[in-house]
């Protein structure tokens, strides 16, 4: 199986997400949760249209130098775990 390999020149064809308010009165665990599972997400989507073939090709690096490009924080050991863990699910 090839091994995808993405290059620092190559820019991530996404467009961030039009922003919405959270729901008010919900525990901080709940927003700390919901925005992992949202960057995770956003992540997963770009490295796959960006050539990854699965989570087994994709590395904590990997998953950080995709995040600079798409202009967010770069992602902890936690939320590159849920990234690789989204790559399993068919589209």
């Amino acid at each position: 199986m090839p091994v995808a390999v993405l290059h620092a020149t190559e820019p991530l064809p996404t467009a961030p997400p039009a922003k919405r308010r959270l729901p008010a009165g919900r525990p901080r665990e709940w927003y700390v949760r919901h925005n992992r599972r949202l960057k995770a997400m956003r992540l997963a989507i770009a490295l796959l249209d960006a050539g990854a073939h699965g989570p087994g090709f994709v590395h904590d690096r990997t998953i950080r130098a995709a995040a600079v490009r798409l202009g967010i924080h770069p992602p902890s050991t936690a939320t590159c775990r849920m990234v690789r863990q989204l790559m399993h699910y068919p589209r």
